[in-house]
């Protein structure tokens, strides 16, 4: 690391050099006598433009700024996984320790324990044959993940040394390999990557699996593929947070890096007070073992910021190429775009609507392009999933603005949330007539293979009765429910059950916050029956208040809290009693 270039401008974050050709177009480079972290982000013939990911009060012009000869990049290895990181891989465990509750400027702390020792196993032999992505040595990263150590992309050749397993540091080297020049690379358990730079796939395979996430209304009407990508737009107060810290706690991902984008301190304190203490529904060993956290709060420096949603995708790209499935939850994408028109504004380009970059929606499609199902780089063809949930939060909850509009050219599912469902305590407060999923057609032999070609049936008929539900309000705001006709009041009671008894659920009781299909399937089909029996009910005279009161429907309304081991047995016990309960409510209604 070396410089001759002095500092000659600074404005913020922004910082420019006169008159040099030393650095190249997205370099890192440590900027000051404090060696602030920073990345070229501009070269002209006249001048160098870098972005500090650090505050940069008391800088002055003529300090030095040093080139590194190496991107913006994260170290990749074992140690990744329940660790806490700034937008740039800080581990702000070991920054606490260090300095204490605030971050020093100018700390340089290693992404990984450099002194840890790994159980490693290693795999490759000498004389192997092994190219780029083949899995040279594994070891316990926790006791829920196997890491798995890959061959970095563009490297391959013959084995020449291996070393035997045992226990070994991150930075060991392990392997050595002879390409086809007679090169020689020395393999460690880990390397690091530009954030940047998407990292390469043998290809990409069809979407065909749900991902599960235990919220009814998420995964029965608007689902969301392994692979895929949502947006999770609303306004202040909506519950953005509280939906992905349950997508983050309860989805069947096998790796969870949740992407504290320029949130309020104190969200960022509850995910990492809560985290720590949540139990995987799965195995029942805490969370954090299969999880990555990128805590990156609103005074924190907005180019780190804009930072923190690569460096969070490149880790995730990192464990999907092992075979894993990813979700990366990004909250929220809408102040990452602040921090693109912060940064836009200081370096005077031209502003595009509202004052957001031009370049805006090309960025975002470049984060959530980068997800998707993947056959992996490797011999042994892994498969992997990498799913992006971004927040948006447009101002007012108008989701005409900017962000709004950029993002839902580009994901596949948009789940609305409502500030009237909120403030009912209605949760999760998804809007069930703006959102929509584009993943039907793709989730459809999945769906008709597990759980029975009647579940989108059911589904297409939940959501024309909550359709039909929302024109009949109009009329009832008008001239009253006493003018309705039995059919229609019907309709009205359904869809009060399909929406309270079914799709709002309480995030504090155990049994309910989190739902199987299984168990959701069960529930929506005694609901939509319910419908249909008291419908042929109504065609022979039966009284809509006799339907509406037998006992049955006060315990659908309670099934959703039937512990997890009963629920089968009671949930047919309902819809036998229910039947019986009809059909007397028939006969009255044939004798009158």
């Amino acid at each position: 690391m070396s410089s001759n270039d002095l500092i000659f401008g600074i404005n913020g974050p922004v910082v420019t050099i006169k008159e040099t050709k030393s650095f190249s177009m997205n370099e890192m480079v440590h900027v000051g006598d404090a060696h602030l972290i920073g990345e070229v982000i501009g070269i002209t013939d006249r001048f160098t433009t870098i972005q500090v990911y650090e505050n940069t009060t008391g800088l002055r012009p003529g300090e030095p700024v040093f080139t590194t000869g190496h991107p913006m990049s994260v170290t990749l290895g074992p140690g990744i996984l329940s660790n806490i990181y700034d937008g740039i891989e800080r581990p702000l465990k070991l920054i606490e320790k260090k300095s204490g509750a605030f971050i020093e400027k100018g700390i340089n702390i290693a992404a990984l324990d450099d002194e840890k020792e790994w159980d490693v196993t290693i795999l490759a032999k000498v004389g192997d044959k092994i190219v780029t992505g083949d899995v040279y040595a594994t070891c316990p990263e926790t006791s829920l993940i196997l890491h798995k150590c890959m061959v970095p992309p563009g490297i391959s050749g013959e084995v020449v040394t291996a070393a035997p397993s045992g226990k070994y540091r991150v930075n060991d080297t392990v392997v050595e390999l002879r390409d086809e020049l007679g090169k020689t690379h020395k393999l460690s358990l880990c390397h690091v990557w530009p954030i940047r730079q998407p990292r390469p796939f043998e290809k990409r395979i069809p979407i065909d699996r749900p991902l599960l996430t235990g919220q009814r209304v998420i995964d029965t009407l608007f689902p969301i593929a392994k692979g895929g990508t949502a947006a999770i737009p609303g306004g202040f107060g909506t519950g953005k947070t509280m939906t992905q810290h349950q997508l983050a706690k309860w989805c069947d991902a096998d790796i969870i890096v949740y992407i504290g984008c320029g949130e309020r301190g104190n969200e960022m304190t509850d995910v990492l007070m809560e985290f720590p203490e949540l139990k995987d529904p799965r195995t029942g060993e805490p969370l954090m073992k299969r999880t990555v956290l990128i805590a990156n709060t609103s005074d924190m420096p907005v180019a780190a910021r804009e930072a923190s949603i690569y460096t969070g995708i490149t880790i995730a790209e990192y464990f999907r190429d092992m075979g894993y499935d990813v979700a990366v939850i990004a909250d929220s994408t809408s102040r990452w775009a602040e921090a693109l028109r912060e940064m836009s504004g200081r370096l005077e380009e031209m502003p595009g609507e509202e004052g957001y970059p031009a370049y805006l929606s090309s960025r975002l499609a470049q984060f959530y392009e980068r997800a998707g199902c993947v056959e992996c780089l490797g011999s042994d063809g892994r498969r992997g999933s990498l799913t992006a949930i971004g927040a948006v939060s447009p101002p007012g909850g108008d989701t005409s603005e900017p962000v709004s509009q950029a993002t839902m050219r580009i994901v596949k599912v948009f789940w609305g949330l409502d500030a009237g469902l909120a403030y009912a305590r209605h949760f999760p407060a998804i809007n069930w007539l703006n959102s929509y999923s584009l993943y039907l057609t793709n989730l459809k032999g999945w769906y008709d293979k597990t759980l029975g070609k009647e579940f989108l049936q059911h589904r297409e008929r939940a959501m024309a009765v909550l359709q039909e539900e929302s024109e009949l309000q109009e009329i009832v705001k008008l001239v009253g429910q006493d003018s309705l006709s039995a059919p229609d009041r019907l309709t009205l009671e359904t869809a009060r059950m399909i929406r309270e008894d079914f799709l709002q659920q309480n995030a504090f009781i155990d049994v309910d916050n989190y739902s199987t299909y299984n168990r959701q399937r069960f529930l929506l089909g005694i609901i939509l029956k319910y419908d249909e029996l008291c419908r042929e009910a109504l065609e022979i005279g039966a009284d809509t208040g006799a339907l509406f009161s037998i006992e049955a429907r006060s315990r659908i309304g309670r099934a959703k809290s039937i512990a997890e081991n009963e629920y089968e047995a009671a949930y047919k016990l309902i819809l036998s009693d229910m039947t019986a309960q009809i059909e007397s409510a028939k006969t009255g209604g044939d004798e009158l």
